[in-house]
């Protein structure tokens, strides 16, 4: 409604031609426009509500399942372009769009693991959480002569517990390096 009210200030012609908000609109003297709070009112009994429409038989718990995992697909692929800071790709080949389609569905088929051993210990996470301590591990040299020390920097947030349900081990705080040392 704010966006309303704040585009009705900018002009009401813009409005009238527009379906999103011409049904919140009423006409007043002088042959302006104004918020209809009647239709506001109305309307918002429906927030938080969602219709689906479908051509399908399926019953109604199925379709908002299939429409929960669709969403959470798409959500997935927001998530994999912003992370990995890429942008649209036109594959040249048949091969490199099976290969893409493939990757995508294995990282899809990892997170679903994931998310289901997390499940299994009780544990909610929130995704953006995970991606944010995940990447936040990382470990730093320090060399003190002819020795390399690795630094794990500590697990903050959600990191361990990640781990845990991955049945990965924790790094060390801190290890010799083995062998000679990186340059």
């Amino acid at each position: 409604m704010a966006s309303l009210e704040d585009r009705l200030r900018e002009g009401a012609s813009a409005l009238v031609g527009n379906r999103r908000y011409r049904r919140f609109l009423r006409g007043v003297p002088k042959g302006s426009l104004a918020v209809d709070r009647r239709e506001v009112d109305k309307d918002a009994r429906y927030d938080g509500k969602f219709a689906l429409r479908t051509n399908t038989e399926l019953p109604a718990a199925e379709v908002a399942l299939q429409h929960e995992r669709l969403m959470r697909v798409e959500r997935f692929f927001r998530a994999a372009t912003s992370l990995l800071d890429s942008r649209s790709i036109s594959h040249q080949t048949d091969a490199a769009i099976r290969g893409h389609v493939f990757t995508s569905f294995l990282a899809l088929v990892l997170v679903h693991e994931l998310e289901s051993r997390l499940g299994t210990r009780g544990e909610k996470l929130e995704w953006n959480d995970v991606l944010r301590d995940l990447g936040a591990l990382a470990e730093v040299e320090v060399r003190d002569g002819g020795e390399v020390h690795v630094l794990r920097k500590p697990l903050g947030g959600v990191g361990g517990k990640v781990l845990q349900a991955a049945g990965v081990g924790t790094p060390p705080s801190v290890r010799l390096e083995a062998g000679v040392p990186r340059g």
